[in-house]
């Protein structure tokens, strides 16, 4: 059985920097699969912050974060991370790592239901 683990969140100020991480077991990087980051503010819908898919190097990230976030990856240790610099209180959220067995066309990295395994979110509080 998979299973997502995320870790990192915090207390930050306006600024910052965090590093959150998502240990994944029961899966090992091999074939097709999609990784990818998502938060929910409070009051909001859950939203696709970065992916990457198997069988390429590049990441994809959502216009509010990008030059901000970085999501990779360390195959030996079956983690994924997201690096989040210059962290703004709307960054406020709880981050949670997704994953599925297939490799998602870029349109459907965003729904929500396009994930088949998540982890249990890790709270990231940006104060101004």
């Amino acid at each position: 059985e998979v299973q997502l683990q995320a870790s990192g969140g915090g207390l930050v100020q306006a600024g910052g920097s965090l590093r959150l991480s998502c240990a994944a077991s029961g899966f090992t990087v091999r074939g097709d699969y999609t990784i990818g980051w998502f938060r929910q503010a409070p009051g909001k819908e859950r939203e696709g912050v970065s992916f990457f898919r198997s069988s390429e190097t590049r990441t994809i990230n959502a216009d509010s974060v990008k030059g901000r976030f970085t999501i990779s990856r360390d195959n030996a240790k079956n983690t994924v991370y997201l690096q989040m610099n210059r962290l703004q209180p709307e960054d406020t959220a709880v981050y949670f790592c997704a994953l599925t067995k297939r490799r998602l066309i870029i349109s459907n990295l965003w729904p929500i239901a396009s994930y088949d395994y998540w982890g249990q979110g890790t709270e990231v509080t940006v104060s101004s």
